[in-house]
């Protein structure tokens, strides 16, 4: 998430009640997570072991729970609790904005493009040209949808990520974090009936141009899918993925979150995909493998019986 205009790193540092280490005439311009983030950004790390990768990422500003050495040309905003204190950030300068009308006034909506009833379109939405948007459609604040694009009935489109940390001490375990990112749906695309597509926590979850889904579809936050791609019923991809061009996930497949799938990639029905996968191949199985090797393996296993007979008699 970007800022409307660049915000002083000291009056960051006021908000949420950090101690500032480093450069304090910095402007912060944003708001991002550590695989997201730009020059200006804010981000946050509260385990040691992701402490380097984040001191040495892009970020102008961080927030952290321990004292370490400042690296040049960045601020340290040093607290006990950074997840909270994000939180807090993404309250204030992205707050909930409750909507007055089933279409938003400051929604801008393409000429040519047709809205059936009962769809409900949230505060600065952007629709394209000639999109058709069937009914009981929910599509949230801040979401971009492209040209000639088709969301079928009862679709919901930037709802926020299933993103929590847990806190053990505590009654109520679950701690939310608070989404500030979009959804970005490029021209030419088509999304079945019942599909859910989250947005990002502070990133954009985009869906690439010309790229069809079918019915009961679920996209997880920050989620990047590439142009063409086609996805059967009841696929879910977790938070972060990378899907690249061309990519084909046949009924029910399941991706887990933070991994890509290469270019022409095809995943086929009912397999699980835990880990990144190489373009260009078929795969089959849970977890997956190269598909004609699975189907050698599931033949042998059916063989089993006629094996144990041969050797044992009975």
């Amino acid at each position: 998430m970007k800022f409307n205009e660049p915000i002083a790193v000291t009056e960051i540092a006021a908000f949420i009640g950090a101690e500032l280490e480093g450069d304090d005439t910095l402007m912060a311009t944003g708001i991002n997570e550590i695989h997201k983030v730009e020059p200006g950004d804010i981000s946050f790390v509260d385990f040691a072991k992701y402490y380097d990768a984040c001191l040495k990422s892009a970020a102008t500003i961080i927030i952290i729970n321990k004292k370490v050495t400042c690296p040049p040309g960045k601020v340290l905003l040093v607290l006990d609790d950074p997840f909270s204190a994000y939180v807090k950030l993404v309250k204030r300068f992205r707050p909930f904005e409750p909507a007055t009308n089933p279409i938003s006034a400051s929604a801008v909506i393409g000429e040519g493009t047709i809205i059936q009833p009962n769809v409900f379109v949230g505060n600065h939405v952007t629709i394209g040209t000639n999109c058709i948007i069937h009914p009981n459609v929910t599509i949230y604040d801040n979401s971009i949808i492209g040209n000639n694009v088709i969301i079928h009935a009862g679709t919901v489109i930037g709802a926020d990520a299933f993103y929590f940390k847990k806190r053990a001490d505590r009654e109520v375990m679950y701690d939310k974090m608070e989404s500030c990112g979009r959804v970005i749906i490029e021209d030419d695309v088509e999304i079945g009936a019942g599909c859910t597509i989250d947005k990002g926590v502070s990133g954009d979850t985009i869906i690439g141009r010309g790229t069809k889904f079918d019915n009961m579809i679920h996209i997880g936050h920050g989620t990047v899918i590439g142009r063409n791609c086609l996805f059967a019923g009841q696929v879910g991809v977790g938070g972060k993925a990378h899907i690249e061009d061309n990519v084909i996930l046949w009924g029910q497949v399941g991706v887990s979150k933070d991994l890509t799938i290469g270019k022409g990639a095809v995943v086929l029905a009912q397999s699980g995909v835990p880990a990144s996968l190489e373009g260009g191949k078929v795969y089959f199985g849970s977890p997956v493998e190269d598909a004609k090797v699975k189907m050698k393996e599931i033949n042998w296993i059916k063989r089993i019986p006629e094996i144990w007979q041969k050797l044992y008699g009975n």
